[in-house]
């Protein structure tokens, strides 16, 4: 089994980059999708802890119903926009990976190399077509 595991949304070209990179690893991760298979609100709650963050840093806005929601407002407590998020997956800001090194936001995709496990085994170009990683497999 994999112990390495992304929160994925195969929409989102930065989940897809990041998914990529840590396939380029050599690792094949647990994928999640995780609008098809909402994390728990205790496992929502550790992601944001483990990666540092806050509630309100883990919120995606933009194709979300943050806006209509109000939720820019400071009036929210972290358990209300925890609920929100609950019940609007969507509003969940992606991808998040969790690797023994550590757990991350990975926005931008390359955030991954620092938790990765194992090296990058090849270049690596972002589908914008950004080089990440050179043909040693070094971050450029």
């Amino acid at each position: 089994m994999s112990n390495v595991t992304i929160y994925h949304n195969p929409a989102c070209g930065t989940s897809r980059n990041t998914l990529a990179m840590i396939r380029n690893s050599g690792e094949e991760p647990i994928v999640i999708e995780y609008l098809n298979e909402p994390p728990s609100r205790e496992t929502l709650s550790r992601l944001i802890a483990d990666a540092e963050l806050t509630v309100r840093e883990a919120l995606r806005v933009k194709g979300t119903p943050y806006d209509e929601l109000g939720l820019d407002d400071p009036k929210w407590t972290d358990e209300q926009l925890l609920d929100f998020i609950g019940k609007h997956p969507i509003l969940m800001n992606r991808p998040f990976v969790v690797t023994p090194l550590g757990t991350r936001l990975c926005r931008p995709s390359e955030a991954v190399l620092d938790i990765l496990p194992r090296p990058q085994q090849g270049a690596y170009t972002k589908e914008d077509g950004q080089v990440v990683v050179d043909a040693e497999g070094r971050r450029v």
